[in-house]
Formats: structure tokens, sequence, C-alpha cells
């Protein structure tokens, strides 16, 4: 992803659901870390920050899909689809990021899932 990103393109991060667990913090601490499920690393010089890790599961999917004038960040108009965290991705340690935990999910402005 960094050579992607290095080099003006957008891209987007996701997962293979049912090929691999549905679990989108995993998905950003691989980007971020470059270390398998088995704990190699792998392509080390392919790391982003979580920032841009964000960016590729979120505007950048939208843009993908050509969809940005309604989703892929939060803005007046744009559907309200977002989840809340137990802890900011952007200020914890990088190898903390695949243990941060959903609180809720909002989906067009209504919670669909809250964590007991």
């Amino acid at each position: 992803m960094r050579d992607a990103v290095d080099a003006g393109l957008k891209p987007t991060n996701h997962t293979d659901f049912v090929v691999v667990p549905l679990d989108q913090m995993m998905v950003l601490w691989s980007a971020v870390n470059r270390i398998s499920r088995g704990g190699e690393t792998v392509g080390a010089d392919q790391r982003v920050t979580p920032y841009e890790g964000l960016r590729a599961m979120t505007i950048n999917v939208a843009s993908q899909y050509d969809e940005t004038h309604r989703k892929g960040s939060l803005t007046a108009g744009k559907l309200a689809d977002l989840v809340i965290l137990d802890k900011n991705p952007l200020k914890v340690d990088g190898m903390k990021i695949k243990d941060i935990k959903v609180l809720q999910t909002i989906k067009n402005g209504k919670s669909i899932y809250r964590r007991e």
C-alpha cells in the first residue's frame, strides 16, 4: 500500500469475507504493521500510517465506487454510517490497533449495534 499512497493513488483495504474473518481493526492493524496472523513481517516497506489505513477503508472506498457525495467521510448531508471505538487508532501504539473494540455501530443515523 505504501507504494500506491506514495504514487498519489487512493488504495482501498478490505476483507474478502468469508475467506478471512470479518475484523476491520485487524485489517487496519495489518496495513500499519505488515505482520501476518502467523507473526511474520511481510513487506515492511509497504507499511502505512493509521490515518492512511483508515482512509483506505473509508473515503478511498467511497471514491472507488464514485460515492464520495454520500459516503466515506463525516460531512453534513452524507449518510451517517460510523462506528464508535473504545480507543483512537490514530493515538494508540500501532501494535495495539487490533485490540480496539467497536462500542457502537451507526448506520443511516440509527444505532444497529451496541456492545454490551
